[in-house]
């Protein structure tokens, strides 16, 4: 059977922004050499790279969290600084560079006390 060329680019133009954006992120994730969150295992030590969606701080036990969650498109993960209440330039937008080991906590990826990298 013949493919439809504008069955095709009907597709493509009906896509979402947040389809689109999703693809790109992941484009430049693997462009880099940085593995997406959604090929992470549990225990891999793994780079990865995107963009803050939510900054969070969260006191455990008395001593602060800070927490981000990371998007790169095809999924998203929980960075964990533990001791720490800001870090400089790690704000909500913006795009890092990370590595660290991943860990499965609850159903949820998680990486603690990464090393970052501004992009």
């Amino acid at each position: 059977m013949p493919r439809n060329p504008l069955g095709r680019a009907l597709r493509w133009f009906g896509r979402s922004t947040e389809e689109l954006d999703s693809e790109a992120a992941v484009r430049a994730a693997q462009a880099s050499g940085a593995l997406t969150i959604a090929e992470c295992v549990d225990r891999q030590k793994a780079t990865l790279r995107g963009r803050i969606a939510v900054l969070t701080l969260r006191p455990r036990s008395g001593t602060p969290w800070l927490e981000a969650e990371l998007d790169d498109g095809s999924g998203s993960i929980t960075l964990i600084w533990m001791g720490r209440r800001e870090i400089p330039g790690v704000v909500a937008g913006r795009e890092l560079r990370v590595t660290g080991r991943v860990s499965w906590v609850d159903g949820r990826r998680r990486m603690y006390n990464p090393y970052y990298e501004l992009l």
